[in-house]
């Protein structure tokens, strides 16, 4: 590998570092860059200061580049009015990617909006409507939508293409979106899970691969009419450059895009191109158009693709297997498989929770047929003009299709096919090390070292695995930002989580996969169990994904008869991975490490006259020391009268008070507030939300009580702590103390700290 290679490696890990806020991620960046300029040495001392230098300079680029971003969202999010556009077409109740801006600052950003009338894609709106921050970016719904006349080239040209595959392939709409224009909205989400279990899922997406098939097929389409090889060539680069524009410049079609014309250049000069050179400048272009670009899932399998190729390709030269004819290329091509699937499990596992163990089977056999389909699904698009023939195409490609998925259907059939894990950060970040270890030992003329730091990251991650988790020594409540919707997990003072609720979201958001498993993940640790409050959506929406990965001991539950389709998903997704599951008995007790959960309601019998869910919500109490807190679901007036008449008054006292329903003004009474007696009060609430949570009267009867409160649509997540005794708040923004009622005996108020 050329040293300018190593150097520009650098500066890609940087922008990686930068880019992210992960302290673990940026430190194992951070070795990385010293581990390559201590390989530089040999080229000179320059050539080391160079790289360090170079990572430097990208990490505060890409740290710049972030808090730009958030400065934009903020701009955008305090706008009186917003002005959008969307990448394709929307009906009214549909969502999708939009870009953003507002004319006081031109800043821009991008978003997801969900349409209450007929948005058409390319065509700039401007609404009164503003844009709400979440986890994922900024979200936007549109109510009173007014065009302005304009229309963003890109945006205008993407739809267009959207709207002639919608019109040619009509059944086949859906899967030709994905291939061809990278839309994978309209693809159902069964489809989306057998092809992740088959390891098929990259290819519904508009990946290198795809981009090169079809660059490679204008070459020939080219050579095939005449043209010379310097106009052949030209005539691919610019289609090409035209499809990566339309296509959004997704950092996958870039690298791809990028790579092919300088294979292309490199040939019509007579040079010889290096591989490492041609793929180094492929995987820096993106980051230098976007420093977030290696945080990109598409960048990150697109660069581990080739990659793999190149590695597989020098390991067989390396075996000299002896040989010719189809068995040779078949064994080669199964090599690549394997190499590729292995390296970017690491990442398929951090991001999917999943890793297909029949991919490099299902891909040696769907390969051949992407390779047939793309070519004829792109040329059925450029026909589009003439409907008649585009739609001849197009139903000569539903045959193909079909095969492909189903390749895709009986490679995920077995129950074996795929393995669903849970790695934390720093496990990923281990296995991650290892891959590139090996990878760099299949390429190297001397594999001993990279070996050896393959077989130290293994026996690392064996033993992180095997260590028992560590905890802070302190009970912590982490008050997850789940929008609309109730997530809470405790962190016992040994490292165990006890989940209470999984949010929820609109259709397409799943809070379980996409916040609360990434969240605990990070920070790491088992968990000993899930606790479902009551089985509406916005409370048991993320439970199935986040039970089938974290497999918690025990699904504890208030057992209401007709729950939502969600809650029958998390009831099998238990089933399926032996989470035992129990009913709520008030009464009943759990110790887990020092903590103590006392279930106070719901009973039997006051359960089975109700006909609302929210009545028969999970009342739990959890001491710890002289400490209590109260998580009470959307339990309203009629359960909190319960509780007053069956429950001694002792069990209702509590310092931390997660309020009912999001501050809705049919919980919270004044007599259930003054039996429980908190200081501090959560609430977990959407912002802007269209419900008007929380209710004006809770809040006013919670300042006469002089009781804090803290929400989520004000600080995002928050983390409240105790040893106890001392009770201590964390948001993003501030940190601050609050005694408990025992230690603020005779004491003043709270103390508080920015």
């Amino acid at each position: 590998m050329p040293a300018t290679s190593w150097i520009l490696l650098c500066f890609i890990l940087g922008s990686a570092a930068g880019a992210g806020a992960s302290a673990p991620f940026a430190a194992a960046t951070g070795c990385a860059c010293a581990v390559i300029a201590l390989r530089l040495r040999r080229h000179g001392w320059l050539a080391a200061v160079a790289a360090l230098t170079f990572g430097g300079a990208a990490a505060v680029r890409a740290t710049a580049a972030r808090w730009h971003e958030a400065h934009c969202e903020a701009v955008i999010a305090r706008g009186l009015s917003t002005e959008f556009v969307a990448d394709y077409d929307l009906h009214a109740g549909e969502s999708g990617p939009v870009l953003l801006r507002t004319g006081r600052e031109q800043c821009q950003a991008t978003g997801m909006l969900r349409a209450r009338s007929e948005i058409a894609g390319g065509e700039w709106y401007r609404t009164a409507g503003r844009a709400e921050p979440d986890e994922r970016g900024l979200r936007l719904t549109a109510t009173d939508a007014q065009p302005m006349h304009r229309t963003a080239l890109r945006p205008a040209l993407r739809a267009a293409g959207v709207r002639r595959v919608d019109s040619v392939f009509t059944i086949d709409a859906p899967i030709a979106r994905a291939l061809l224009l990278a839309d994978m909205h309209l693809i159902a989400p069964d489809m989306r899970r057998r092809w992740s279990r088959a390891g098929l899922v990259h290819l519904l997406s508009v990946s290198g691969v795809h981009v090169a098939i079809i660059a490679a097929a204008l070459l020939l389409l080219g050579s095939a009419m005449r043209l010379s090889p310097r106009h052949a060539t030209l005539l691919a680069l610019g289609v090409t450059a035209i499809y990566v524009v339309i296509l959004g410049l997704p950092p996958p079609a870039v690298r791809a895009g990028v790579m092919f014309g300088s294979v292309l250049v490199a040939r019509l000069r007579q040079r010889p191109a290096s591989e490492w050179s041609v793929l180094t400048l492929g995987a820096l272009l993106p980051v230098i158009v976007d420093p977030a670009a290696p945080h990109d899932l598409g960048w990150q399998l697109s660069v581990l693709g080739v990659v793999s190729l190149a590695a597989s390709g020098r390991l067989v030269k390396r075996l000299r297997w002896k040989g010719g004819g189809w068995r040779h290329g078949l064994r080669r091509e199964f090599t690549a498989s394997i190499i590729a699937s292995a390296a970017s499990a690491p990442v398929i596992a951090w991001y999917f929770g999943t890793v297909s163990l029949v991919a490099p089977v299902a891909n040696l056999l769907a390969a051949p047929l992407v390779a047939l389909l793309q070519p004829t699904l792109f040329l059925a698009l450029v026909c589009a003009p003439s409907l008649t023939l585009a739609r001849f195409i197009a139903g000569a490609a539903h045959p193909a299709l079909s095969v492909l998925d189903g390749i895709a259907s009986a490679a995920a059939k077995p129950a074996w096919a795929a393995l669903e894990l849970s790695p934390s950060l720093n496990a990923s970040l281990l296995a991650g090390a290892a891959v590139a270890a090996l990878l760099v030992a299949m390429v190297q003329r001397e594999s001993g070292p990279p070996l050896m730091v393959a077989a130290l990251c293994g026996v690392a991650l064996v033993w992180h695995d095997l260590l028992p988790s560590r905890g802070s020594g302190l009970l912590e409540l982490h008050l997850l930002d789940v929008g609309q919707g109730d997530a809470m997990a405790l962190r016992t003072p040994h490292g165990r989580w006890i989940v209470i609720d999984a949010g929820g979201g609109p259709p397409g958001i799943d809070h379980g996969r996409r916040t609360i498993l990434p969240y605990l993940r990070t920070l790491g640790g088992p968990v000993e169990a899930f606790i479902l409050s009551h089985p509406h959506l916005d409370h048991v929406g993320g439970a199935p994904a986040l039970i089938g990965a974290l497999r918690p001991r025990r699904y504890i539950d208030g057992a209401f008869a007709g729950g939502t389709e969600a809650y029958r998903a998390s009831l099998e997704s238990a089933a399926v991975h032996a989470v035992a599951w129990s009913r709520v008995h008030p009464g009943e007790t759990l110790d887990v490490d020092g903590v103590r959960l006392r279930f106070l309601a719901p009973d039997s019998t006051w359960t089975a006259g109700l006909s609302d869910a929210n009545l028969a919500s999970t009342v739990v109490r959890v001491e710890y020391g002289s400490t209590a807190m109260l998580f009470t679901g959307d339990a309203e007036l009629p359960e909190e009268e319960w509780l007053l008449q069956h429950t001694p008054v002792e069990w209702l006292r509590a310092d931390v008070l997660k309020l009912a329903h999001h501050g809705s003004r049919t919980s919270s009474g004044a007599a259930f507030l003054d039996a429980v007696a908190p200081k501090l009060a959560l609430i977990s609430v959407g912002r802007r939300n269209r419900y008007g949570h929380p209710s004006p009267e809770v809040m006013q009867a919670l300042a006469l009580r002089q009781i804090t409160v803290v929400r989520t649509d004000r600080v995002g997540t928050a983390v409240i702590r105790t040893d106890g005794r001392l009770i201590t708040i964390s948001t993003a923004a501030r940190q601050w103390s609050l005694p408990s009622p025992a230690s603020a005996i005779g004491s003043g108020p709270g103390s508080y700290s920015p």
